[in-house]
């Protein structure tokens, strides 16, 4: 276990520890360190119900009264839903109950890029979202299921006669399986509130002009969707409606999840046995692949090497609300948490500090049984990486909230270079996943091999 900079700031006063304690020291080393995981994993999923709920609840709000302000502050809770959220991503690539491949939910939470031209309406000229805002094959009902190649089609779900409800998005991901016609999840609900991010003080941006972008307030990063889409448009109820049954969905889909990790549950109780050696050495295994995993092949690799190649503003995460700089810290955060055996918990107003610690977990991490088993030099190496990809994605996120250089600005070709920090914290993730496959070698865990899909910055 290391004590975070995050969670020294609230240890002078208590130390919460969900889910009960780790701190029996006649249990095996492996029976704790399982055990942690799986109180992380019910606090930070304990966190995303109760954040998803709050984003329910202002929605409703704002469906009853559209004002600016509701409008506001359903965009607030938004962004505060992502930041547990986002640390729960570290639970991805085990086989696990948030993407196994019978009844994972994650891909209708969280799946993108957006299917946003079958959502409503877009602007498909002019800009980097040009080639992705076309309406292909869907499951939705638009256009007979069928395709309308390389132009948006004059109907949407918002501004046809489709109906929106459960239905419309139920085993939407188990049907979509190349992502061409998400519309379910966080960010069906961002796209909707935000729109497509295209201003700039010239007017709709083409993509080489970004860093004009318009940005007079907290929340004129990204898209600026008008109230009237929500007043007096005359498909403003049924962008209400949309908002209204996927946030329900969204919360469902949570709850399922977090039911899986709670104190009694099957797979909770089978996780934790540590009765067979054999199935025990498995699950350790398991987690370290998909630490390192979600580490450099999804977050270094197709999250951010992929839109910083490309230069696509499409292919950044949450493209919408220029909220990718958390996504980023949040991802890493959450992969770091598994390594040291702690959950801080989450950040309610993104100064970078978690302060709703309710849930908070400090358990033994993968730190103390290297130092257990002898090999405190390559848990050092470790801290050490993780350390530095921490010192690199908080400069992604001082570029985006002190400096107005959003994710999509980072990766302009013009801002290319050595020291820009998105193609430095790439490189930082990829030291960290070596460190882990290395690891992964040394506890006698077996081969961890992680897809390198980041060739082009070596």
């Amino acid at each position: 276990m290391k004590l975070t900079k995050i969670a020294a700031l609230v240890a002078s006063s208590s130390l919460l520890i969900a889910c009960g304690s780790d701190s029996n020291d006649t249990a095996s080393s492996e029976s704790r360190l399982l055990e942690t995981h799986a109180n992380i994993a019910y606090a930070v999923y304990t966190d995303s119900v109760n954040t998803a709920k709050d984003l329910q609840t202002a929605l409703a709000t704002f469906k009853a009264s559209p004002t600016a302000a509701n409008l506001e502050a359903a965009k607030k809770a938004w962004l505060v839903s992502r930041e547990p959220y986002g640390q729960s991503e570290a639970f991805r690539f085990q086989d696990g109950p948030i993407d196994n491949e019978t009844d994972g939910p994650e891909g209708d939470l969280n799946a993108w890029p957006l299917g946003e031209a079958l959502i409503d309406y877009v602007n498909p000229t002019g800009n980097d979202f040009d080639e992705e805002t076309a309406v292909i094959a869907n499951s939705a009902g638009i256009n007979d299921n069928g395709a309308v190649d390389g132009t948006v089609a004059d109907q949407n779900i918002v501004q046809s006669t489709v109906s929106i409800n459960a239905a419309l998005f139920d085993g939407n991901s188990a049907t979509n399986a190349d992502e061409s016609d998400v519309i379910t999840g966080y960010h069906a609900i961002e796209f909707l509130l935000w729109g497509q991010d295209l201003n700039t003080s010239a007017g709709v941006t083409d993509g080489t002009d970004r860093d004009e972008a318009v940005k007079t307030g907290e929340f004129d990063h990204g898209g600026q969707r008008p109230l009237t889409d929500f007043t007096s448009d005359d498909d403003a109820d049924r962008r209400h409606t949309y908002l209204e049954v996927v946030a329900a969905k969204l919360v469902s889909d949570l709850e399922a999840v977090q039911a899986e990790w709670a104190t009694g549950a099957d797979y909770r109780a089978d996780f934790i046995d540590t009765s067979d050696s054999n199935e025990t050495t498995t699950k350790l295994t398991t987690i370290v692949q998909a630490m390192g995993t979600m580490a450099y092949g999804e977050l270094a690799g197709e999250r951010m090497a992929v839109a910083y190649d490309g230069n696509s503003q499409e292919d950044e995460h949450s493209c919408f609300s220029d909220n990718t700089h958390r996504d980023v810290w949040l991802n890493a955060e959450g992969v770091a948490n598994l390594y040291y055996g702690d959950y801080a918990g989450y950040d309610s107003n993104q100064d970078g500090i978690d302060d709703v610690t309710t849930n908070q977990v400090s358990g033994y991490g993968f730190d103390d049984y290297l130092n257990d088993k002898g090999l405190e030099n390559l848990s050092a190496d470790i801290t050490a990486a993780l350390e530095a990809t921490e010192t690199q994605y908080m400069a992604i996120d001082t570029a985006a909230t002190d400096n107005d250089q959003p994710f999509d600005v980072l990766i302009m070709m013009a801002n290319h270079g050595d020291t820009n920090p998105v193609l430095t914290t790439i490189n930082a993730l990829k030291e960290q996943s070596n460190g882990f496959i290395e690891m992964a070698e040394e506890l006698n865990l077996g081969t961890v091999t992680v897809t390198d899909t980041t060739e082009a910055f070596d």
